[in-house]
């Protein structure tokens, strides 16, 4: 997909900030539409407009819009610290990526050839697409919850809790990724952890400890970012000025299509390159996010896609192909080949501190998700509390648990089921992207990407297809238990309707929250 020549200096400079409307209080926040801007003449349209709201319930669509980009914190948020530019783009590019870890499967499954041109094509269909959507819905629902409000406003609350279901799921299952792949890079160097008691215990010791970070809070774990991806990140400029001499050109060119494992190629292309929405619900927990949410997408699509083309451009052009070897940590042999025991082993150590910001990067969005969730009213009451940190102790806990139990699955299972669930996850992503710019034209769009209805179709159309494709090489076991997941969050929902109905538990929206599940915008 090409896009407008204005489309990338827009997406750092056109933060055009929306109607100054403040919600100055809950009366207030139930009055104001989101279809159009706020103009409440005298307090008795006020009065009317509020008797309105509460006969209609959730009815009609009269909720708040967010505060301006220069307007004071809406009342729910917490008084912990805000994440800022520099940290937010760091949490974007472990949240996606965090180095070329893990890369190494695209060259086993279609040689170096394809693997160069994949990651070059591939965030041209997929990459940019999410993360411009993500963008402009990112910052016209400034929430947590992110993707779950899109949808939730698009096509209602009940599939809104499916895509919140099937995001968490994906999220949580990517995450049991991190120490599988920690331990694979240490296993060489320690072979007591590649399998049996001690591996156990050191996943159990690593998700407990990076779980502890999550709690501490979202400023930790962004200087955290910043300080593991310089780390991660300076090897392989290291390595890749050691290679230069021993580069061969003919072998970036190597290439046979009928040997090609398209499944596993497929499935690394697209777990390297995606969950650029996993930002989306931390936006409440962002300075200023109308105007901080695409310039830090902007800059960590430039860092992810240089982090994985350059060290594939070493590593394949400088030594022989023996594509049976590019598997899992093989980055660290090739080290040894170029550079010495001394590049293995920082390559190694740098390879277990990117998982370690991976890991505490998807937390922080899983985690939020639920919070925001339950501050919608889509799960109880109790996942909506924060610690003394500003942190969803509840979410914090649940992901957690979803980590330990998943971590005993293979890295290629593991990859396949998540991607499933994630694919289901952006096709619902990209209805509501398209319904809300055809239903609501004129919503405040801090950010807007500059096509028309026709062009917002155009941009969801190749990343759909991809989806397709992917779906179409999934694995009959993969495809099985991924629905059978699916199944699972179409009667959770009703399930946990049942509850709050029976009030077992306390359910609640916050009341400075808009109102989106109006009829304006789900007939």
């Amino acid at each position: 997909m090409v896009l407008p020549p204005t489309s990338t200096l827009e997406f750092i400079q056109n933060a055009n900030p929306a109607t100054n409307n403040v919600a100055k209080s809950p009366a207030a926040v139930k009055d104001v539409s989101l279809k159009n801007p706020p103009n409440v003449e005298n307090s008795e349209k006020l009065r009317e407009t509020s008797i309105k709201q509460e006969k209609g319930g959730m009815g009609r669509h009269d909720g708040a819009t967010y505060v301006g980009i220069d307007e004071p914190p809406s009342p729910r948020v917490n008084n912990s610290r805000k994440l800022l530019l520099i940290p937010l783009i760091f949490v974007i590019f472990y949240e996606v990526s965090g180095g070329p870890f893990g890369v190494e499967d695209s060259v086993k499954a279609a040689g170096p050839l394809l693997a160069l041109v994949g990651f070059l094509v591939f965030p041209l269909i997929w990459s940019v697409p999410e993360a411009l959507i993500t963008a402009e819905m990112g910052t016209m629902f400034p929430e947590n919850g992110g993707y779950v409000v899109w949808v939730s406003a698009a096509l209602g609350p009940f599939w809104g809790f499916q895509q919140g279901w099937m995001k968490w799921l994906s999220g949580v299952i990517d995450n049991a990724l991190y120490p599988v792949m920690f331990l694979d890079y240490l296993k060489s160097a320690i072979p007591a952890l590649g399998d049996g008691l001690p591996r156990v215990a050191a996943v159990l010791a690593l998700t407990v400890l990076l779980t502890y970070l999550n709690y501490r809070g979202l400023t930790i774990v962004g200087w955290v970012a910043i300080l593991l991806g310089v780390f991660s990140i300076l090897p392989f400029v290291v390595l890749g000025l050691i290679s230069i001499p021993k580069i061969e050109p003919a072998r970036w060119l190597v290439a046979d299509m009928h040997s090609v494992n398209w499944n596993l190629y497929l499935n690394t292309l697209f777990w390297n390159l995606n969950y650029w929405d996993s930002i989306s619900t931390l936006t409440g927990e962002v300075e200023n996010p109308k105007k901080t949410v695409p310039k830090a997408l902007f800059y960590a699509l430039i860092l992810v896609v240089l982090g994985y083309f350059f060290p594939l451009l070493a590593g394949t052009g400088s030594i022989p192909l023996q594509r049976e070897l590019w598997t899992d940590g093989y980055f660290s042999d090739i080290a040894k080949m170029v550079g010495g025991v001394w590049l293995r082993g920082w390559i190694q150590g740098a390879a277990a501190l990117s998982n370690m910001g991976m890991f505490v990067a998807e937390m922080s969005s899983d985690s939020f998700q639920l919070l925001g969730m339950a501050e919608r009213g889509m799960l109880p009451e109790f996942f909506a509390k924060r610690s003394r940190y500003g942190t969803p102790i509840v979410g914090i806990l649940f992901s957690a648990s979803g980590v330990l139990l998943l971590s005993w699955l293979s890295f290629q299972e593991i990859v396949a089921a998540e991607n499933f669930l994630y694919c289901f996850g952006m096709i619902l992503e990209f209805i509501a992207f398209v319904l809300l710019r055809v239903r609501n034209p004129d919503t405040p769009r801090p950010y807007k990407i500059p096509v028309g209805t026709l062009g917002a179709v155009l941009i969801c159309t190749p990343p759909t297809i991809l989806i397709c494709v992917v779906l179409a090489f999934s694995t009959f076991k993969v495809a099985i238990v991924s629905l059978a997941a699916v199944f699972i969050g179409l009667l959770l929902q009703p399930g946990l309707k049942h509850i709050e109905k029976k009030r077992w538990f306390k359910f609640s929206i916050s009341s400075d929250l808009p109102d989106i599940h109006g009829d304006s915008l789900i007939e």
